[in-house]
């Protein structure tokens, strides 16, 4: 309004202008804004400069070369006397700099920066609450396997993603110092350690754990590496496919144990009741339920949302200048109800179906709510008021959310006898034995 008050003053004469201020104070600006128009105003900045801006501009000319400054090209070409002698090559403007070889550690550094390592790091703790999870028996070697082949998986489709995303990430503040758009390591190199861990990966997983879980893992890389990647300038889709991607790990973990995933006649889908509504006890140390591992990818694909929709409403200004159709850039408000909807799927997940499928005891039902409750409503926050605020603590409570209700599973797993681990069903036993012992003299 301001800038438009100035243009009134200045352009326009005496008769015009009033009826101009009276029209654009009728203008219901409000409308044309932006639903999001009380959090921060969209600041596009741009990164590059096309080489025209300096080749024709004197005054940095003159700055390198004070009074030996050649005439501008433009007059040259105009007056048909051009003489590329006269001006100097680039080299002697901006003179370069020879790029120092890269020593081991920081070489490991760069392949560090490639594998995403805080990404990598939810996708290992997902494998491996997986294996925790699991009821079947498992050793160090295949604990151990599973979280260097799931770490290998994630280093190749993460790298693969950067590979593809050069241009797009030099135009986002967020991404401009990875290694490859900093020109640290070139793209055929990240190419070769792309595929020496995308093979060394499910390599692994197969060798020591199952091929149901290499073959979890090579499509892991395939979904995120490619439909993922190229998802993200098509279609706000990608946010679903990725959520299937961050919900595979848990599978990855469940498999290397020997666990199934389709029900058949040896493993068929069993259902757990509580004890005073099932007068049924089953073998619970050993049961291979199919219910369970498709309870946990819900669970993990339910999560994604939150975490991403909330750090991608603060990321949006970035997302748009790169091209990117996220829901964010598209529809704010769809965006955060979005995030509301997957915030409130796993209340009745965890209070019915987790326990049901005997991945868990009926207390996980109970102590579940309190997480649940407090991302409920600060997704309900997210999506009332839609400021960066309650988007960015969305986020933050997304980060402790996972941990916590991982390991709650693992506190209420079905089955688990923590007497054993405490030391005190021992000393029970002990001291029924000696009341007995005493009775019987």
């Amino acid at each position: 309004m301001k800038a438009f008050r100035s243009f009134n003053q200045r352009y326009l004469c005496r008769r015009c202008n009033p009826h101009l201020r009276h029209s654009a104070q009728s203008l219901n600006l409000s409308r044309l804004s932006s639903t999001l128009a009380s959090s921060k105003p969209t600041n596009f900045s741009w990164f590059f400069f096309h080489n025209d801006r300096w080749g024709t501009n004197p005054e940095l000319w003159r700055s390198h070369l004070g009074d030996a400054m050649p005439p501008p090209i433009t007059q040259a070409i105009a007056t048909q006397t051009l003489d590329m002698s006269q001006y100097p090559p680039s080299s002697a403007v901006y003179p370069y700099k020879q790029t120092e070889a890269m020593t081991s550690r920081q070489l490991l550094k760069v392949y560090w920066q490639l594998s995403k390592p805080h990404l990598s790091m939810f996708v290992i703790l997902a494998a491996m609450s997986g294996v925790a999870l699991s009821p079947l028996p498992t050793t160090v070697p295949v604990l151990l396997s599973t979280a260097i082949g799931t770490a290998l998986c994630s280093a190749s489709a993460n790298s693969l993603n950067q590979i593809q995303e050069v241009p797009f990430d030099a135009q986002m503040a967020r991404t401009r110092g990875r290694p490859l758009v900093r020109h640290a390591i070139s793209p055929l190199h990240a190419t070769g350690y792309a595929v020496l861990t995308g093979i060394a990966g499910p390599a692994l997983l197969w060798t020591m754990t199952t091929p149901t879980t290499a073959l979890l893992g090579a499509a892991n890389i395939a979904l995120y590496a490619g439909a993922y990647t190229w998802l993200k300038r098509k279609s706000v889709v990608n946010t679903w496919v990725g959520s299937v991607v961050g919900a595979l790990p848990p599978l990855m973990g469940w498999t290397a144990c020997g666990g199934t995933l389709f029900p058949s006649s040896a493993h068929p889908i069993e259902i757990v009741l509580p004890s005073f509504l099932s007068a049924v006890s089953l073998d619970l140390h050993a049961i291979d339920n199919p219910l369970a591992p498709l309870a946990l990818f819900i669970f993990m694909f339910c999560w994604q949302f939150p975490h991403f929709n909330a750090l991608s409403h603060l990321l949006r200004e970035s997302y748009a200048q790169a091209g990117y159709r996220m829901l964010c850039v598209l529809s704010p408000t769809k965006n955060a109800l979005v995030a509301l909807r997957y915030a409130l799927l796993p209340i009745p997940l965890c209070s019915i179906l987790i326990p049901l499928s005997g991945l868990t005891s009926w207390t996980f039902a109970i102590v579940s709510l309190v997480p649940n409750a407090i991302c409920a409503e600060a997704a309900w926050r997210f999506w009332r008021n839609g400021r960066d605020k309650d988007a960015r603590r969305l986020f933050q409570h997304s980060l402790w959310y996972l941990p916590v209700m991982l390991g709650l599973m693992m506190i209420c797993k079905r089955g688990l006898d923590w007497g054993s681990w405490l030391g005190t069903q021992e000393d029970g036993e002990d001291e029924a034995r000696e009341s007995s012992s005493i009775t019987k003299a």
